[in-house]
């Protein structure tokens, strides 16, 4: 990701509205239906700043990698250990089938090859292990803020499945998430277009917006995985070996 896009995740990753509800979502998703175990060992894949690592230790004990150093640094000061570096889909020094969770979470769709991705983190699962993955959604809605992400796509259900598939990896619990907003973000997407605004500046909104996105949007943690929501912003799945 551009450089900017890192200082951005730092300076507003515990205040914007999606940083905040999606914690909430993905916490609430994973106690309802990720059945991880007790003590359980975590590793997040990609975690650019470590925003989600005090959430994935509700759940057992976490390690992380971030390709960034900037980030891996911040991430380590929130970890209290070291993150790793290793890139996928090698993950050199991941021991093999040595974790019960991976959370990837908005990170294979910055992959070149997101099966052989796939792949390398089914490898660090033990028997029974999970992945917990989460990817933007429709290809139409491609901007510059995917540019400056260094994405290498957007998802439909169908593309996600495919990608399993092919990586030989099972999967339940599939479907869109960041629904209740959708229709918002569609409208400022292709008014930004018409106007030939730049949308990549992720920054929050006025406080009393971001209140009320982050209210609309945390609603869904009540309905992920429990109903199937319209089509939203991301896909959520979680996969293991068969």
């Amino acid at each position: 990701m551009d450089r900017v896009v890192y200082d951005r995740m730092a300076a507003h990753d515990t205040t914007h509205w999606w940083y905040r509800a999606r914690r909430e979502i993905l916490s609430d998703y994973l106690a309802r239906w990720g059945k991880v175990p007790r003590d359980a060992r975590i590793l997040e894949i990609g975690c650019g700043t470590g925003h989600n690592l005090p959430m994935l230790a509700q759940f057992g004990d976490v390690d992380a990698i971030e390709i960034d150093e900037s980030a891996g640094a911040f991430a380590s000061e929130r970890l209290g250990k070291p993150v790793g570096t290793s890139p996928l889909p090698e993950l050199e020094g991941v021991a093999p089938a040595s974790y019960d969770l991976v959370a990837v979470l908005d990170v294979v769709e910055h992959v070149d090859d997101d099966v052989a991705a796939l792949k390398g983190i089914a490898r660090a699962l033990k028997p029974g292990g999970q992945i917990l993955i989460t990817v933007p959604a429709h290809q139409w809605m491609w901007s510059a803020h995917d540019v400056v992400n260094h994405h290498k796509r957007r998802y439909s259900k169908k593309t996600l499945i495919a990608a399993l598939d092919a990586a030989g990896l099972s999967y339940r619990k599939l479907g869109w998430f960041n629904s209740l907003l959708f229709p918002v973000a569609v409208a400022a997407r292709f008014a930004g277009k018409l106007m030939g605004k730049d949308d990549s500046d992720d920054s929050p909104p006025p406080k009393l917006l971001n209140t009320a996105f982050e209210k609309i949007f945390g609603l869904e943690r009540h309905l992920v995985g429990r109903v199937p929501l319209p089509p939203g912003l991301s896909i959520i799945v979680l996969a293991m070996k068969p």
